[in-house]
């Protein structure tokens, strides 16, 4: 069964690790379509706002750029109920207060997601790239497989080409999550897709961070790497994170590895 048909069949639906609108707009539509067709709960999870889903989730968890690893296990916390000895262990020696501090999603949020699900059937969990790129994928993936094995929730990739990693990985010997590194001042999420990969489009918020305006050439510094864009005030953006559109085959510092970057936005001198 693909992800279209389990997404059709599902009345309970968390997205955790990707920015739907940019990421693949058919699995969107899915998801909207099963919201209508079989009364579907929602919950969408991201540390940014998706503008496109306001009117259709149910719940938006918004959690620090970075922090899916301490995500993955307040997932694990909240809705494996029933495991085994050394599974149980892990969960009693995580702090979760600390966890879900340090990744800015609270624990009451959780718990509502676990309520929402509670009268449902066909209940469904899908990963974006966010989780694959990230640094910690490989314990974060362990978590995930283990939430797939003791939990009612159908845990599936939004790609087809991580899939496999999910498909292959039962490893309970799970690590406490590592202390969050902190993404401040101006950060930037890579997208790819139809979007215009010559602009970087950001909140007002993020644009007096930046010290740039609407229209404004600008030069991307990620590491030494400099790629000149445009920048674009979008209103419907809140918060400190910039979307920027690349092209899949770019070598460069913001086309690698996690999708969040720290970078320097350098104002182009005319």
């Amino acid at each position: 069964m693909n992800i279209k048909e389990i997404i059709a069949k599902s009345d309970y639906i968390i997205t955790f690790g990707s920015f739907l609108s940019a990421d693949n707009e058919q699995i969107q539509e899915a998801i909207i379509q099963a919201i209508a067709k079989n009364s579907a709960e929602f919950v969408y999870m991201h540390p940014i706002d998706n503008v496109d889903l306001k009117v259709y989730y149910s719940q938006f968890i918004k959690y620090e750029a970075g922090s899916e690893e301490g995500i993955s296990a307040l997932l694990l916390d909240t809705f494996v109920k029933s495991s085994n000895e050394k599974i149980q262990a892990y969960l009693d020696d995580l702090d979760i207060g600390y966890i879900s501090a340090e990744s800015s999603a609270g624990e009451e949020e959780f718990e509502e997601a676990y309520e929402k699900s509670l009268e449902k059937k066909q209940k469904t969990l899908i990963l974006g790239r966010d989780i694959f790129t990230h640094e910690r994928v490989e314990n974060i993936t362990k978590i995930l497989s283990v939430i797939r094995k003791y939990s009612d929730l159908t845990v599936i990739s939004l790609e087809e080409e991580y899939q496999y990693i999910l498909d292959e990985i039962l490893n309970e010997n799970l690590e406490e999550p590592k202390e969050l590194h902190s993404y401040n001042g101006t950060v930037v999420y890579r997208t790819y897709g139809n979007e215009n990969t010559d602009i970087i489009v950001g909140s007002e918020s993020f644009a007096r961070i930046a010290k740039v305006a609407n229209d404004d050439e600008v030069l991307v510094n990620c590491m030494g790497d400099k790629i000149k864009k445009t920048f674009v005030v979008n209103k419907d953006l809140y918060g400190t994170i910039a979307l920027c559109a690349m092209k899949s085959d770019d070598s460069n510092c913001l086309s690698q590895g996690y999708r969040y970057k720290q970078v320097k936005i350098e104002k182009v001198d005319e």
